[in-house]
């Protein structure tokens, strides 16, 4: 085996010459996939579609994928992203037509920009979240969010891997609205539940990170709101909150779009 002179890498790679931002969503029963799970599956597509992934150096190599945000487990999403090294430049038109076409369907490939300064993850700061309550009433689901609303804190417990954390939902809220969806829902093949209000939160990213679910905790708190089944949770977009309110899109007026 040759011997590594200092200041090499023990098993040089083809530099990196272009990165390639990429907007997806996660449809469908893909939204119980794990983080973990669409990185694999992403990873898969990418060697089945020949897409020239740059890979970092050493002994085990590893494709230059990096993520931002992953929704939570059992949410949808039509607003994920990540970032893609490549070994040589690609049109972004061709890398969503072959990414696309090999991922399962669920996992879709909406849009992709070349990147460019400044990084993705300062063009992000928070999260619009759509709820489907199914039988909670609109009235219902109203009250409890004026009174959310009306706090100057409410703060939620919740396990991970390191152990309790506490989390301010009412400092991340920036906005709420309620809606009413549509008629009677199925929840199984025995029960049906009549009416479904929608709630539509803009959530900042703070640390820790505030997620639907403790949306709903504080609710709970503040309310005694408690769904009989669980909510339908979906990241409908992702960007930078303005003082109006609204998020500003990631990526440039130049992005390619797919099917959506």
């Amino acid at each position: 085996m040759a011997r590594v002179r200092p200041g090499e890498a023990a098993n040089p790679a083809p530099p990196t010459v272009q990165r390639i931002r990429v907007r997806f969503a996660k449809r469908g029963r893909l939204r119980f996939l794990s983080h973990r799970d669409i990185a694999r599956s992403f990873e898969r597509a990418v060697r089945r579609a020949g897409v020239p992934v740059a890979h970092s150096h050493g002994f085990s190599p590893h494709p230059r994928i990096s993520w931002l945000g992953a929704a939570p487990t059992g949410a949808a999403s039509e607003a994920e992203y990540l970032e893609i090294g490549l070994t040589r430049e690609l049109d972004p038109a061709g890398l969503v037509a072959e990414l696309d076409a090999a991922l399962p369907a669920g996992l879709d490939v909406l849009a992709a920009v070349v990147a460019e300064p400044p990084p993705l993850a300062d063009r992000i700061n928070a999260s619009r979240w759509r709820m489907e309550l199914p039988g909670v009433a609109v009235a219902e689901l109203t009250a409890a969010v004026d009174a959310l609303l009306a706090r100057d804190s409410v703060v939620v417990e919740r396990m991970t891997p390191s152990g309790r954390r506490e989390a301010d939902v009412r400092a991340a809220l920036a906005s709420a609205a309620v809606t009413q969806g549509a008629g009677p829902t199925s929840v199984s093949a025995a029960e049906i539940v009549a009416g479904c209000a929608i709630l539509t939160a803009v959530v900042r990213q703070t640390t820790p990170a505030v997620r639907p679910d403790d949306v709903l905790g504080a609710l709970d708190v503040v309310a005694g709101l408690r769904p009989p089944v669980p909510a339908k949770v979906t990241r409908m977009a992702q960007g930078l909150l303005d003082d109006r309110g609204r998020l500003a899109e990631p990526f440039d007026s130049d992005r390619v779009t797919a099917r959506v």
